[in-house]
Parts: C-alpha cells; structure tokens; sequence
C-alpha cells in the first residue's frame, strides 16, 4: 500500500510500479479535475501541485508522490468558495472549453507566491509550458493579473 497525501486527505492505496500519478488520480481517485492530453509533460494540462510547485502528473510515477502534499483543482476552491485565482478567472474569462484551466490556475497559485505582481510579460513566461487549444491566452494572462489584485487587495490565501 502507498500512502498519498491529496488535497489535505490521505489516501492509502494499491499503486503499480508503473502508473502515473496522473491515472492515479483521475482513475483511481475521479479527481477529472487532472486533465491528460499528451502524455508527455508537454502540454501542462496535467499539472498538480507537489509540496507547492508545479508538477506534470502525467509523467511522474505515482509511488514518487508519497510523502508529499499533492493539490489539485478540487482541493483549491469549492463550488461555494472560489479561491480568489478561480474567481478572477471567472471575471476575466479566462477560459474557454476548459480543459487546460486546472493546471493553468495551479501553476498561477505557484507563480503568484513566489511573485505576487506579476507583470504581463512574467506571467506569460511562467506559464510557457501549458498550451490553450482555444488560444485564450489573453485572456488568461489578464485573469492571472486580476487574481494578483484580488490577492493583493485582501482576499485571504486559502
């Protein structure tokens, strides 16, 4: 058995040498917040946070995630208390199908600890590894600068 920590939850589960942490999640757990698209750590789609920074879940063994604090989409907000990131990009229309937010908006929790004023050019930097099928990377970008204001303005970290 391998103990995970998801989400401010342990799990304890029956994990093959072989499986990604990503179909650990998604399959094992239905966290479907843990989008896979490539496969190969190329897109960000799959992106969790691991001890606080950003991972691609799709090319880690899930047996490297124990001992460690793993955050996904679902363990960021609820439906009935958005963190201030989801927030914002709900206001800035930062998505459109949706399928990359998820790792989107974690790899923003990340970026705006370690620099809570981006500017729009160190936001499109830090999130250069995630591709947007639709191509609303405007939009995401002004999402990610409204979610620094929020922050900044007094909205409690969660």
């Amino acid at each position: 058995m391998t103990k995970l920590n998801i989400n401010h939850r342990e799990y304890e589960l029956e994990i093959e040498p072989h499986e990604t942490l990503a179909d650990v999640l998604y399959k094992k757990l239905n966290l479907i917040g843990v989008r896979q698209s490539c496969g190969k750590g190329e897109c960000g789609s799959c992106t969790v946070l691991m001890d606080g920074k950003p991972v691609l879940s799709c090319i880690m063994l899930a047996m490297q995630a124990e001992g460690k604090e793993i955050l996904t989409i679902e363990g960021l907000g609820s439906h009935d208390n958005l963190h201030p990131i989801q927030e914002a990009f709900i206001e800035e229309h930062g998505f459109q199908c949706g399928f990359c937010t998820p790792g989107i908006i974690l790899s923003t929790k990340n970026l705006l600890e370690v620099n809570p004023r981006p500017s729009a050019s160190e936001v499109g930097e830090a999130l250069s590894g995630h591709i947007c099928r639709c191509g609303a990377y405007s939009k995401i970008i002004n999402s990610v600068l409204k979610a620094s204001e929020k922050i900044g303005d007094g909205h409690v970290e969660k």
